[in-house]
């Protein structure tokens, strides 16, 4: 009885698993991508821009640790967007050891203007929805993202 539960649960899993990827490679996020593809700037240093936007004067290690990479792969991703003049690596007020990190005036336009992108295009993928349909989105994902917090602690 075991079995079909585990095939069950596979499929349910292989099923989200190419909705999300087809979420994911709509046209709305296309259009960011394409944007940032203008400025040359790869997915990982767009989401290293995001996060440093919400998480200001964070360190290094704390974008290695929320993106779950090492240290020099953060490094190579900040050089190259300091490069651009998006990000400035500023030392700490008490530990030389470490930089802190904050967005340039470039940057935050920059992180303004995608957000304000993917905003448009999710808001214009909402408004084809029921209200029903987007609660139960919502509802459904929460739960999604909470299972997947708590698997990760296991």
């Amino acid at each position: 009885m075991a079995l079909p539960r585990v095939r069950r649960r596979s499929a349910e899993a292989q099923r989200l698993l190419d909705l999300l990827n087809a979420l994911g490679s709509t046209t709305f996020r296309q259009l960011v991508w394409q944007r940032a593809s203008e400025l040359d700037l790869t997915y990982a240093q767009s989401q290293v821009l995001f996060y440093v936007n919400d998480h200001a004067s964070c360190h290094m290690g704390d974008v290695a640790k929320a993106f779950g990479v090492t240290l020099p792969a953060v490094t190579h991703i900040i050089v190259r967007l300091e490069q651009k003049q998006f990000v400035v690596r500023g030392d700490h007020p008490v530990d030389r050891r470490v930089y802190v990190l904050e967005l340039t005036r470039q940057g935050k336009a920059l992180v303004q203007e995608l957000h304000g992108m993917q905003m448009r295009g999710l808001e214009k993928v909402l408004a084809r929805m029921s209200a029903d349909d987007r609660n139960r989105a919502v509802k459904g994902l929460e739960a999604l993202v909470e299972a997947a917090t708590d698997a990760a602690k296991a």
